[in-house]
Order: structure tokens, then sequence, then C-alpha cells
């Protein structure tokens, strides 16, 4: 299995050479050279797999054995996925009105970040001791991904995390989760901007090849292959345990809705259709809509990013489109090179009649859902069952809620990508009382610690100068 870039600059790369890049050299983002199709026996084989073995069997698809061993990666493997709380890692919760959510959210930081990260800090983990490297992660987050890649990694002597958020736009227990971390590998800035805007000095900084190079820096964002790699198994995962017991050895397709702000979990999706599994793929979104734009009328067009009660979906510039646009294109890169150049410079581009009609409408829905929306799902959710919802999952059975009630029914998977633990004050908007757990209420105890960015600094400035300070130190 090698790798090629979304633009086409660079193919031929190696697992290991993308699991340490950031974006592509051309800025394009790294794919697999061919998808595997799967056949009907090993998808019906597949379905008694537990969820942790469904990682395993995927992965080795995409890492050869000649990368890591495959007893070496199982290992791996079950390392990562020691520390959840549930022992099914990712349990469905079958609710009245036939609601099946997929609760992701049961890892160190209550968000499905969790199940890709622990993977990618082992595989990361295990190159560097053997060959005896350090590398530099840099990451912009807007809610989890920080703190999912702050936990994967704290404390690994030969890795350097540092990791900017934008400063009240999280929720208090996001950016907590994220500045009580007090081990020497974790850099933490509070940027006054928003999670694209914070974005723009790192896309600048991994433009910079020779920057890069001698300061070993490397993303694991949903930019980072291996990312989505993980996330593909929880499709597979979802689409078995949804599938009706009797179809025993008939495969019928499932339809999979899926919250999204970056597209880097629903690019998995894509992945796993690609591969033969029969779902039908609902995006999500928050106000933030222009994943939602682009699938239902072509148009990939920047707009404000506005704040929302799903702040982790609070991007407008959702790179992962690219590996989706790729997908769609039958991996056309010159096409896609030329959309992304119009993007970059118009911050605009209308897809082609022909690949938005026939290709990426039938790759997937999608749907918005707006704040009052969401407090609405929060609540009904919480009236039918007495379970409470995040505003990201509440996105989810919004959607699912619209098509039960106009009876436009098929068997459904709503994936649950946080816990309603990080989320009190939306809890409290909606008339309800917030859940906390002790892990939680320690949280809020903690002393924090933080490097602020204000709007006139020079937000590339100063992560050169953080990076050439963490070089020196580990010379």
């Amino acid at each position: 299995m090698k790798y090629t870039s979304t633009r086409g600059g660079v193919s031929d790369v190696d697992f290991e050479g993308v699991l340490f890049a950031g974006f592509a050299p051309d800025g394009g983002l790294f794919m697999p050279q061919h998808i595997p199709r799967l056949n009907k026996d090993t998808l019906v084989t597949w379905r008694s797999f537990s969820y942790k073995d469904l990682v395993k069997e995927i992965c080795s698809l995409f890492i050869p054995p000649e990368a890591i061993p495959r007893n070496e990666l199982n290992g791996l493997i079950d390392q990562a996925l020691s520390r959840f709380r549930h022992k099914d890692i990712i349990p469905v919760s079958r609710l009245k009105s036939d609601v099946n959510v997929l609760e992701m959210w049961h890892g160190a930081t209550y968000a499905f970040k969790d199940l890709a990260m622990s993977c990618v800090g082992q595989f990361l983990d295990f190159f560097l001791k053997k060959n005896n490297r350090h590398v530099n992660i840099l990451v912009g987050t807007s809610g989890d991904t920080g703190s999912a890649a702050i936990e994967s990694v704290r404390g690994i002597p030969n890795i350097d995390i540092t990791v900017l958020l934008p400063h009240g736009r999280c929720t208090e227990i996001q950016e907590r989760q994220m500045t009580t971390v007090i081990e020497d590998n974790v850099h933490v800035f509070a940027v006054d901007g928003t999670s694209d805007e914070l974005d723009e000095p790192i896309k600048k900084l991994f433009k910079d090849s020779e920057f890069v190079k001698k300061h070993n820096l490397m993303s694991t964002n949903s930019v980072n292959w291996a990312r989505v790699m993980v996330q593909i198994a929880h499709f597979f995962y979802g689409y078995f345990q949804c599938v009706p017991a009797q179809a025993s050895d008939v495969l019928p397709p499932i339809e999979i809705v899926v919250p999204t702000g970056g597209a880097g979990n629903i690019t998995a999706g894509c992945i796993a259709q690609k591969m033969g599994l029969p779902i039908q793929l609902v995006a999500v979104v928050n106000s933030n809509d222009i994943i939602h734009r682009t699938i239902e009328h072509g148009d990939f067009s920047l707009g404000n990013t506005e704040m929302t009660l799903a702040s982790a979906m609070d991007i407008q510039e959702p790179y992962n489109m690219e590996r989706i646009l790729w997908l769609a294109s039958n991996s056309d890169s010159a096409k896609i090179k030329e959309f992304m150049d119009e993007f970059n410079e118009r911050k605009r581009f209308k897809l082609p009649e022909e690949l938005h009609k026939q290709v990426l409408l039938a790759m997937m829905k999608s749907c918005s859902a707006k704040d009052d929306n969401i407090l609405e799902t929060i609540r009904r959710c919480w009236e039918e069952n007495r379970y409470l919802l995040c505003p990201h999952s509440a996105v989810a059975l919004f959607y699912h809620y619209q098509q039960h009630d106009s009876k436009q029914n098929l068997p459904r998977c709503c994936l649950a990508p946080a816990s309603a633990v990080k989320f009190q004050d939306v809890v409290l908007r909606a008339g309800l009382v917030p859940e906390v757990s002790p892990e939680i209420e320690a949280l809020i105890k903690k002393e924090t610690r933080s490097t602020f960015l204000n709007k006139q600094d020079d937000w590339e400035e100063v992560l050169r100068e953080k990076l050439e300070a963490i070089h020196q130190k580990r010379m």
C-alpha cells in the first residue's frame, strides 16, 4: 500500500512517511493509491467482530506488515484502546423513535477523537522508538481534537505537542482538558480568534519545507491520514450493530448520520462505502454550512464562521472535503488541484454539474441544524428516553427525527461524537439538569497553564520561536 497526494504532486509514499506528514508538499492531502474492495463473504464474517477486531483488520489493509508487523500492530491497537470506560468501547444505545445512537465518547476526553488519536499516538511511538527520532506535533483545534491529541502523547519523551485553541469559543471543559495538562512535552496557546483563523499560521508553517524538516514538524489533525484510517472502523461497527438480526447473510443498506465540521469523520465513511460497505451517508452540520451547500448545490464557498452551540463544528474551511471530492472525481488529482487553486485564490468554486449530481449526491445527503433545532432535539430525546445528548449528537438526531416523523424510514445509525458532560451550559439552556462525572469535577478544580495570543500578535512568528526553543532544548 502506497499513498498519493490529492493534488498529484507526490505519490508512492509509504505509511511511515504519511504518518509523520501534515499536508503533502504540494498542499494536498494524502490518500491511498487504491481503496481495497471487500467481498460479501468478508463482510459477513466481520459481522461478529468486536470494534477492536475491526480496527485491527482495517488498519492491516492500509499498513503493510513490512511497516508494522501484524502481531505488533495488534498489540499497539490493544494498548491504544485499553483506556476506554465501556467494555464495547463504542456501544450502541437503542432509543425510542427507532433511534440507534453509536456512543463514541467513552475515551479519556469524552469525545470520539480519542478513538483514532489513541491509535495514532501508539503508531508514532512505535516508529520513534525504532528510529530514535523526535517530532513536533502542531495542532489547531475547534474543541475536541486538541485534548485528544494531548492525551494520546502526553509524557512520551520523543514527542512535543503544541496546540492552538480558539479562546472563548470552546466550552470551559474542552478548554480545561487542554490547559490543565502539565507535562513538559505539552504546549498550549489560547488564541483570540476562530478555529479557521488559527489554522492559517499552521498552514504557513507546513508550507515552509525547510522549517518542517528542521523541526520534524507534523500534524495529528484529521489532515493526518492515520486519523481517517482508524475512523473507518466505526462505520463498519455501527453498520453491523444496526443490521436487522434476521439478515444473517444479507447485507441491506443502512443510513449512517454523521455530525461534521472538518469532514474527517465522514471522509472515513466515504472510504467505507468505496470498500463495499452498503451504507448511505448523511452529513449534518450546524449554521456553518459549507459542507451542506457543497453537497446540495455544488457551492463550495467560504462564509463567516459563526459561534454555535455545537462549537467543535464551527468550521467554514473543511479541508477534508478535498479528500471527498478526490474520491468523487475517481482520483482525478489534476481536477482537484484546479478546484483547490481556485478556492485558495477566490475562496469559492462551483462543482461541475456532472461531478455534483451524478457522484457527490450519490455518495451522501446533507442537512443543517440551527441552535434552536439543537435545543429542541436535546429536550425531545430527554423527554422520550431520559437520555442526554451533547449538541453535536443532537445535530445527528435532529435529522433522524425529521425523517422518522415524515415516515421516511430506513434502518439508521446516528453517530454521537461527544458526551453531554462536556456541554453543561447547553444542557442548562435546554432546560435540563446536566450530569457531571467525577473526572469532570476534578478537572474544574485544577490550575490552568497556557499562553494567550492577542489579535495583534504575529501568531506565525510566535509559533516559529516556540518550536525553535523546543528544538534547542531537545538538542
